[in-house]
């Protein structure tokens, strides 16, 4: 391969590995944010869980006044939810579809978030490495000559 294609691809992988890191550490701080909204002026509800998923649960809950809402985006951190289930909500009342789990808050988001952070490098880092010495030992031939 080309030094010059070798160093293309070598920063074409710098740069996706850091636009993986960059969206990970953007996701805990959206939702780092969203707790904040939430807590600044935080209602409280029992919920239902209407679908259960590992991203994304859609439930449905009553405000005190007496309104239903069902979040178009869900609830926040939805993990280990079933159907049907009654769930406690904490909800922004300024903004009933911002809602998350009662008990839960964006510390769950930072160990899959620095997973994701730590995979992303153990395989980009090796492959920048090994192109690293490809494109030198490319350059060094021709140097010498």
């Amino acid at each position: 391969m080309n030094p010059r294609v070798t160093g293309r691809v070598r920063r074409g992988i710098v740069v996706t590995a850091a636009g993986i890191s960059i969206l990970a550490v953007l996701l805990v701080v959206a939702a780092w944010r969203n707790d904040r909204t939430i807590q600044s002026d935080m209602g409280v509800a029992t919920a239902e869980v209407l679908s259960a998923g590992s991203l994304r649960s859609a439930i449905s809950f009553v405000t005190p006044d007496g309104v239903t809402h069902n979040p178009e985006l869900g609830v926040l951190y939805p993990t280990r939810l079933t159907a049907g289930q009654r769930i406690d909500v904490e909800y922004a009342r300024a903004d009933p579809d911002l809602v998350r789990v009662s008990g839960r808050d964006a510390s769950v988001a930072v160990i899959p978030a620095g997973s994701l952070i730590v995979v992303t490098w153990l395989i980009a880092g090796p492959l920048i490495w090994y192109l690293r010495r490809r494109e030198d030992a490319a350059v060094s031939p021709a140097m010498s000559s």
